[in-house]
């Protein structure tokens, strides 16, 4: 694999060569001039000169001179300086040349969607951040989570697994609830998305935008609590009727980066020595189980890692076609990608198609179409990667005829051989299907004045079926089956109003929506098959049938108001409320609740004592303050609930009925109230720009799910409980180093922390040890023993920990009682990380690109499974790195293994910091004069490298993973993380 990548790389550096070379051509002639301020006619230094469609440039000198040798016939010069808008100037047949450049304000004229609409950037109050573009193109990504890691301040992205199909976690700014849900929300296209993350191809998309503080969600309400992230597709644009097709598409392929050897036959065998010694029992043989010995004998090993591997491959194509006339724009996308991943049998396969119809009907009347279907595949039977990294490597998975030995460690039966899977028939399919159309209307009676009807409706079908055959599962054969449907249509009353009087400028917002969203699903399970030959495709041929059904319907009613006030652009206020109902809460309150914000700005640079610092690019203050609110629980949450169950009676199995969930008619909204103070600034003409922010979070009312007493016939019940706060500084800083006509270098940094802390839980003051929830700690944290050693010979435990022997884990007596028990546990860290950050370098050498992208997580604490191996210890292999304390080998790390014995659920937490080379992209733009002769309007050839490397002290496969993902037979653990060298082109015509 290493040389066939070698070589791609070598043909990829030579075509790129190839076609640098191919459109050099003889210089011409000379031309000079001088490059000034429009306004104050002072000569601008290191200004950029670049010869169009060529990479043939120089820089102004010190005194904004230049001089060039010309290559083309009829010359264009491209002039640019970072602060100023850039110009083109045709040379003709002149010499010399004096050119003006004009103050860049692009940046804070730039229009962003902030929801509802679009704003200048100079005149946003609330914090909205923008993912840099170029992480939407020239990057192999599986899905829009791997695009935006990193990219933003605040914003969170946990790449939980490597898995084909897996999608990343999104948080911003933290957890603001308990029980509840606390992901973004998400928004495409001005409607709520209803789907997965892997519904959205990343080609498809034209911009995204975070909003976090409580200004810029509060206008979605209930749903705005953890933040909003909003998706604008591609669309097409008024050309002269002609389309542009633009084709992209790339190759992969994928390894492990990091693997966790397991233990080789020597040390295997020796660690089974060392166990029993360990635990005082004789060794009657080399290893534990009849067929090792036999094995061993023989001289038969199996590398298991070898057997449920291969090589990854990825690739994907897409395919758009857009344009249109003054009247009509269009966009049709499609798009297909395939991953084969490392460990046999998974696999993942998405289709996209995506139209957006944009038609001018009249002077006053615009409509539009947007849908997309995406097909997601994740079928195929999978090896168990927990136990092919556990299997002995005295043990083989097939017999003499082929077929697979159910248990390779036979007669023991604790470990299937994890090839099995692959003999699953298993299919996991979700579909989506999604429309949404739009209609404004701009009466011309009252100027400034705009109504857009939006009505959105999204189908969502998830189908799962499995068959685990005979030889599986015990000579049974087991099918599941399960079906599931979601319906969800949005229809929104949008109004706005714009008005200029002098210098004021006023926006105003009123919104009237609703939405319905209609869930159902079945599923069947039959056990007892004689053979296999039906599958899941005759459930009735099973001994045992069950089938279960579950169905729910909610609705949303919500108004908004907001208004947009800027005096001089230079004082700015924003003022939003949105009243939102929602079914499903009790009906002893109000099903409505206000949430309210305000924000100001001050654009400090257009004030009269700042206009002759002609450093200064940008000075911007803002503050906001208010609320948005959760409404976190599912329908049918408020009324007592109750499963049916079978009990035996007269003989027969009869219908029963047992109560589960106590209801609440008391249930309200869970409330978010934030304060978020930032300052923007831009310095040296905007080559330094960036934000600092910090804010405050509290929410109450938390709708908290409290275990009830057993003895009142109910598991538990909702409430709105407790108060807890968070506090937080984000930083995001961009510069450009340097800045020549052929080499420029620039930076982008973004680092974010955040305290969580547990106000109030009950009301009563007290903690809730049972859920690990503390109050003036974190919600989520370790709490555990404080482990400070291993006890060594010669060691006294008995004042300490009486029953502790050498080899032992040694624990802090937190209270002094001279014994180690469940009163010693204590809060030892958080296992959300203490800040995070993402650093990005881009280089520009005439038209190379090059782009590295560094990640970190820094502070968490998580339990590390890859350590707990417990009294499996003599019945699995371990790790190669995993070392255990004997009388020889004193290690002060890693007890001995008898010491399971006294672990007391000790849960091994390790600080899983880390600092990931994330994205390494190699891109060559080729040249314009060359592509011209083919009519080819743009052509950029990019190879790249995801995950290369890692530096962390974590012990496993990666310290990002979440160690579960899903397996043929349920949830499986430690996937390993993949690391990826693709070869991909964009080019359009």
């Amino acid at each position: 694999m290493k040389h066939i990548l070698l070589k791609m790389a070598g043909a990829f550096l030579m075509l790129c060569l190839a076609i640098s070379f191919s459109f050099a051509q003889s210089s011409e002639r000379t031309i000079t001039g001088v490059v000034i301020d429009e306004a104050s006619q002072e000569p601008i230094p290191g200004a950029t000169v670049l010869e169009k469609g060529t990479s043939n440039g120089t820089a102004t000198d010190i005194d904004g001179n230049f001089k060039l040798e010309l290559s083309s016939q009829n010359p264009i010069l491209n002039v640019s300086f970072i602060g100023y808008t850039s110009k083109e100037v045709e040379v003709g047949n002149a010499s010399e040349l004096t050119i003006s450049l004009a103050e860049d304000i692009s940046q804070l004229e730039e229009v962003v969607v902030v929801g509802y609409g679009t704003q200048k950037r100079s005149d946003i109050t609330g914090s909205v951040a923008s993912v840099p573009k170029d992480r939407l193109s020239n990057l192999p990504v599986t899905d829009l989570t791997q695009a935006i890691q990193g990219t933003t301040a605040g914003l969170n992205v946990s790449q939980g697994s490597s898995v084909p199909g897996s999608t990343g976690g999104l948080q911003i700014r933290g957890v603001n609830s308990i029980n509840a849900n606390t992901s973004p929300f998400i928004v495409v296209d001005g409607a709520p998305f209803f789907g997965s993350i892997n519904d959205l191809n990343a080609n498809d998309i034209q911009s995204i935008e975070i909003l976090k503080d409580a200004s810029a969600v509060a206008i979605y309400g209930t749903r705005g609590a953890n933040g909003v992230i909003l998706v604008t597709t591609k669309r097409g644009d008024q050309s002269d009727g002609a389309p542009k097709i633009n084709y992209s598409g790339y190759v992969g392929f994928e390894s492990m980066s990091n693997v966790l050897e397991p233990m080789g036959p020597d040390a295997y065998v020796q660690k089974y020595a060392d166990y029993l010694t360990a635990n005082n029992q004789p060794q009657t043989a080399v290893l534990p189980n009849a067929s090792e010995v036999e094995n061993y004998e023989a001289g038969i090993t199996t590398d298991w890692l070898d057997e449920a591997t291969q090589p990854g491959r990825i690739s994907e194509h897409n395919l758009s076609i857009s344009g249109g006339t003054e009247k009509i724009q269009y966009y049709v996308s499609g798009s297909h990608l395939k991953q084969k991943g490392v460990v046999k049998g998974y696999q993942f396969a998405r289709t996209n198609f995506r139209t957006n119809i944009d038609a001018e009907i009249t002077d006053w009347l615009k409509v539009g179409t947007s849908s997309f279907f995406t097909d997601n595949n994740y079928g195929g039977g999978r090896v168990n990667w927990l136990e092919a990294a556990a299997m002995s490597p005295y043990s083989v998975p097939y017999d003499e005829n082929g077929e697979y030995i159910i248990f390779p460690m036979s007669p023991e039966e604790l470990f299937k051989n994890p090839l099995l899977g692959l003999t699953t028939d298993r299919v996991d399919r979700r579909r989506t299907l999604s429309g949404s159309g739009y209609a404004d209307i701009t009466p011309g009676f009252i100027e400034g004045l705009k109504y857009r009807f939006n009505a959105t409706y999204v189908y969502n079908f998830d189908r799962f079926a499995g068959y685990t055959g005979r030889q599986f599962n015990d000579r049974n054969g087991t099918a599941n089956i399960s079906n599931t449907e979601r319906a969800n249509w949005v229809i929104e009353n949008i109004l706005t109003y714009a008005k200029d009087i002098d210098k004021h400028h006023f926006d105003i917002t009123a919104l009237y929506s609703a939405q319905s969203v209609d869930y159902f699903n079945s599923s069947a399970q039959s056990r007892g098959f004689i053979n296999d030959a039906l599958s899941y495709n005759g459930m009735e041929a099973g001994t045992t049938q069950a089938t279960w059904s579950n169905a729910n319907n909610y609705t949303l009613l919500s108004q908004m108001g907001r208004l947009n006030y800027a005096y001089d652009s230079k004082y700015l206020v924003t003022v939003t409320a949105r009243r939102d109902g929602y079914s499903a809460f009790g009906s002893n309150t109000s099903k409505y609740g206000l949430f309210p914000s305000m924000a100001l700005g001050w654009n400090i640079h257009y004030e009269e004592f700042l206009k002759n610092q002609t450093g200064l690019g940008e000075l911007k203050l803002r503050f906001s303050y208010g609320q948005s609110g959760n409404q976190a629980i599912s329908p049918n949450q408020t009324v007592s609930t109750a499963n049916t169950v079978l009990q035996p009676f007269g003989g027969a199995a009869q219908v029963g009925v047992l109560y589960n969930s106590l209801g609440n008619a008391d249930l309200t909204w869970e409330t978010t109230t934030s304060a978020n103070l930032a300052l923007d600034f831009g310095f040296v003409q905007n080559r330094i720009r960036g934000t600092v922010e910090v804010y405050k979070t509290k929410t109450e009312d938390i709708l908290l799910r409290r275990n009830l007493p057993t003895i009142t016939g109910y598991n538990n019940v909702w409430a709105n409980l407790g108060e807890m706060q968070n506090k937080g500084f984000e930083l995001t800083l961009n510069t450009v180093n340097i800045e020549k006509s052929d080499f420029s270098w620039e930076t982008s940094l973004n680092f974010s922390t955040y305290k969580n802390e547990i106000l109030d839980l009950y009301g009563d003051g007290r903690d809730d040890i049972g859920n690990r929830w503390f109050i003036g700690q974190p919600l989520r944290v370790i709490f555990d023993y404080e482990k400070v050693g291993i006890w060594q010979e010669g060691e006294d435990a008995s004042s300490v920990d009486p029953v502790a022997k050498p080899g032992d884990l040694k624990f802090v007596d937190q209270n002094g009682d001279g014994q180690i028990t469940a009163e010693d546990r204590v809060v030892i860290g958080q296992r959300d990380p203490k800040w995070i950050g993402g650093l990005t370098n881009t280089f520009r050498y005439k038209n190379w690109n090059l782009s590295i992208f560094l990640q970190t997580s820094q502070g968490g604490l998580k339990s590390n499974r890859d350590l707990t191996y417990a009294d499996e210890a003599w019945r699995r292999n371990l790790p190669a790195e995993y070392g255990y304390w004997t009388p020889e080998n004193p290690s002060n790390y890693w007890p001995s293994l008898a010491a399971f014995n006294r672990y007391r659920g000790y849960q091994f937490a390790e600080d899983y910091s880390y600092v990931r080379i994330k994205d390494v992209r190699l891109s060559y733009v080729v040249p314009q004069t060359f592509l011209e002769r083919y009519n080819i309007g743009g052509l950029t050839i990019y190879a790249a490298g995801r995950n290369l490397h890692t530096f962390t002290n974590w012990f496993g496969w990666d310290p990002e993973n979440n160690q579960v993902s899903r397996g043929s037979n349920g949830w499986e653990n430690n996937y390993p993380l993949v690391k990826t060298f693709s070869f991909g082109l964009n080019l359009t015509l």
